[in-house]
């Protein structure tokens, strides 16, 4: 059965890449278009990972990352974040947040692929 991937990004071409080279590998992609979506989106469905962008409106990332961790539904779910932050101090809160992972933006999607295949299989 395919793996479900919650991609959470106020950029709507990078949300469709982002689908796009995962549907192309074989996954299912829930698009949500800010931290509030997404996690409205992850109340409705399980999904097997989540990939989300750090800024946006309504809700950014960490955010979306600590309230994601309160459901015991996603305790332990891998979640990535995929953002232009990619200072040390940033990724550090994203860890104790409870992200597992971090790729950097503009991404290549050969290299997301990698990541998600390992993090989730």
């Amino acid at each position: 059965m395919a793996k479900t991937i919650l991609a959470v990004d106020d950029s709507s071409s990078l949300r469709q890449m982002v689908a796009f080279s995962l549907k192309a590998a074989g996954y299912l992609v829930v698009e949500a278009v800010d931290g509030q979506d997404g996690l409205e989106k992850a109340k409705q469905q399980a999904v097997d990972l989540v990939l989300t962008d750090q800024n946006m409106p309504r809700m950014d990332g960490l955010e979306l990352i600590k309230l994601l961790r309160d459901l015991p539904a996603y305790q332990k779910v891998p979640i990535l974040m995929l953002t232009t932050e990619s200072s040390d101090e940033m990724k550090a809160k994203g860890r104790a947040a409870g992200a597992n992972g971090w790729l950097v933006k503009p991404f290549d999607p050969q290299r997301l692929i990698e990541v998600v295949k390992k993090v989730i299989g």
